[in-house]
């Protein structure tokens, strides 16, 4: 095996007879080089991306979430709460009660999802932050008719929480009893609330759908009497690990609950970004290996220029094998070099972004970012690397065991 590798070094830099031959060379590291680079900078924006969409979500949804697996909701017993707090890890949680309705204001209704939660919501996830209007409510008395908007819905309503009047009406369809069709109007619950706040989550899903009341009003709203929730929310300890927590809560509530971390939450949209990122990894590998194929060429005229050095070696004892393992490892020094220096280039650049944001918006004051968010992935860095390597010996396979094994043949 050193054998073949040191003959193969001696022939990557020795000097050859046709210029051209160095050229074809320094251009198939060349794409190599750009094609690694270029491969690994794309998978780190998906990466970048990733964790900033992520962390808005974030700023709404708790690190678990706990829901019944069947029916819309469940009864959030003494018991059942004291389970989920006494759990190691576990930090807080919070009820919340989510259903449709429909809220109108003046001459102007949306339909909406009103989301009824406890004292402890603003203390399980970040919605202070993304409070851009207003004061978040604190809802001090069962009573309080206060809510929190968000900031589309609350634009498509043309309400604001800084107005004189800024009281909605909330219309929920009764959950029980029969319609009168000669009055529509009483098969609806009223509730009127004014808006102290909006909020800003920077995804069109929540900002133009959400509206937050408290627990007890939406109990009223929704016709549940006694402590009915859609779900729980959990804030893990800033030392718990949340995959552990979450497999623990799972088997003490048995099957009947589903325990979903952030990622399991909006599981359709981080898996389409993952499908996008493959995709995008695909496309960029095959460029790759049509800038690898240039390896054939290379390969082969180095072997035509070597033609002689094949008969030599046969005739000092070395077997096809050996010969043939010689511009392989020549092929192979190419993708390697190449990758190891693309990759180097790659990592440099992505820290440079990461750290710096060298690359910015046009016009960072429309955007939640001033540059381009980008993470470097060690992972990625090796299936770069893998992918290359494959690469680069698939396209020095075809030619070397071809027209290694006429020359080596047609010496007597």
């Amino acid at each position: 095996m050193r054998i073949p590798l040191r003959i193969a070094w001696r022939y990557l830099f020795a000097k050859k007879s046709q210029n051209i031959i160095n050229v074809i060379s320094w251009i198939s590291l060349l794409g190599v080089l750009v094609g690694s680079a270029a491969i690994l900078i794309v998978l780190s924006v998906f990466n970048g991306l990733h964790s900033f969409i992520g962390s808005l979500f974030g700023n709404f949804d708790p690190d678990l979430k706990i829901e019944i697996v069947e029916g819309k909701t469940f009864e959030a017993t003494d018991s059942l709460l004291s389970l989920i707090r006494r759990t190691d890890g576990v930090d807080m949680a919070t009820c919340y009660l989510v259903d449709n309705a429909l809220v109108k204001y003046d001459q102007r209704q949306m339909p909406a999802m009103v989301m009824g939660v406890d004292e402890y919501f603003g203390s399980v996830t970040n919605i202070d932050s993304i409070t851009i209007s207003g004061q978040y409510p604190v809802w001090r008395f069962e009573d309080d008719n206060t809510c929190a908007l968000g900031y589309v819905l609350a634009q498509q309503l043309g309400v604001s929480p800084l107005a004189f009047s800024n009281q909605l009406m909330i219309y929920a369809p009764k959950r029980t009893g029969n319609i009168n069709m000669s009055n529509p109007d009483q098969s609806f619950i009223k509730q009127v609330t004014s808006v102290s706040s909006t909020f800003a989550v920077q995804q069109v899903d929540y900002d133009s759908q959400y509206a937050i009341i408290s627990l007890p009003q939406a109990r009223k709203l929704f016709c549940y009497s006694g402590r009915e929730v859609s779900g729980v929310g959990i804030k893990t300890a800033s030392n718990g690990k949340t995959d552990r927590i979450q497999a623990e809560l799972s088997e003490q509530l048995g099957p009947d609950f589903s325990v979903k971390n952030r990622w399991e939450q909006h599981s359709s949209f981080f898996r389409m970004m993952e499908v996008e990122k493959f995709m995008a990894f695909l496309i960029l590998l095959f460029i790759l290996a049509i800038a690898a194929f240039n390896i054939i060429g290379t390969l082969s005229m180095l072997i035509y220029e070597k033609k002689e050095s094949i008969f030599i070696l046969k005739a000092m004892g070395a077997t096809r094998q050996i010969v043939t393992r010689v511009f392989l490892f020549e092929g192979l020094l190419v993708s390697v070099g190449g990758a190891l220096i693309g990759l180097l280039l790659g990592i440099v650049l992505v820290l440079l972004q990461q750290n710096f944001g060298i690359i910015n918006f046009r016009d960072s004051s429309s955007y939640l970012l001033e540059s381009y968010p980008v993470e470097l992935a060690g992972l990625d860095v090796v299936i770069v690397f893998v992918s290359v390597i494959i690469v680069g010996y698939l396209a020095a396979w075809y030619p070397v065991h071809t027209i290694v094994h006429r020359y080596y043949d047609e010496t007597k």
